[in-house]
């Protein structure tokens, strides 16, 4: 991972940096393009993390000053709520995600407005739909921060184009000054481009993806000439032969 993340003067977006790894989070924590971080069990688990808490706090000891999400991981809406006070007591930078269901399908929006109404700064995750928004924001306190993310990147994989719902979704949002618009599951650099232009206001985003932006407005003659060196040089260590 290299320190050549940057954010591109003409974006407005913020960039969240998404993983587990305690090296790369240190590292962009540092970087000031980088606004906030977010992580998830999964992420988690794949990193090789055992003890949420102690990870959770090793984290905290070095991001200070700039929002985070740490996700319950119940399926019961009594437990989530006593994960989610007690992961928020952790630290004021501290945005719990609550999933938009639990794994039976049923919605999170009572829990969520309960949470949201004792000021706990929540990011409501897994949203896909703009039926799962318009739930969400009728719940949310107009008071207390929050973040809506909604996976993008997942509407995309289906086949369909997560541009104008992102922007419905925005619309939708409008009223609550406090809430922000998180573009989720980037796959690509032109997603940061497609997010900030769909008003969204945060986009978050692994540390393969960020690093790409190191590319951003690249002269694409230049990266054909170094696609052609890469393949001859791969070829050459290879040592094929014909």
């Amino acid at each position: 991972m290299n320190d050549a993340i940057f954010k591109p003067d003409r974006l407005k977006i913020k960039l969240f940096a998404d993983g587990a790894n305690i090296e790369d989070m240190q590292r962009l924590a540092m970087n000031p393009s980088i606004q906030g971080l977010t992580t998830n069990p999964t992420l988690m688990a794949q990193a090789g993390v055992k003890n949420y808490e102690n990870f959770a706090k090793e984290v905290l000891s070095f991001v200070k000053d700039k929002p985070i999400s740490f996700e319950v991981f119940s399926d019961d809406f009594d437990d989530m709520a006593r994960q989610a006070n007690k992961i928020a007591g952790w630290g004021e930078n501290i945005y719990v995600k609550i999933p938009v269901t639990n794994t039976k399908g049923e919605s999170s929006a009572s829990l969520v407005k309960r949470l949201a109404s004792n000021g706990v700064k929540l990011n409501v995750t897994a949203l896909l739909t703009l039926e799962q928004v318009k739930t969400i924001h009728n719940v949310l306190s107009a008071e207390t921060p929050a973040i809506v993310s909604v996976f993008a990147g997942r509407i995309a994989d289906t086949g369909r184009d997560p541009i104008p719902m992102m922007m419905e979704a925005k619309e939708i949002l409008a009223d609550q000054p406090s809430t922000e618009l998180l573009w989720a599951s980037p796959r690509e650099v032109l997603n940061v481009i497609q997010a900030d232009q769909s008003g969204c206001d945060i986009i978050t985003a692994t540390p393969g993806i960020l690093n790409k932006l190191s590319k951003f407005d690249y002269d694409l003659e230049k990266f054909s000439l170094d696609t052609v060196r890469m393949f001859f040089n791969d070829a050459q260590k290879a040592k094929y032969t014909l």
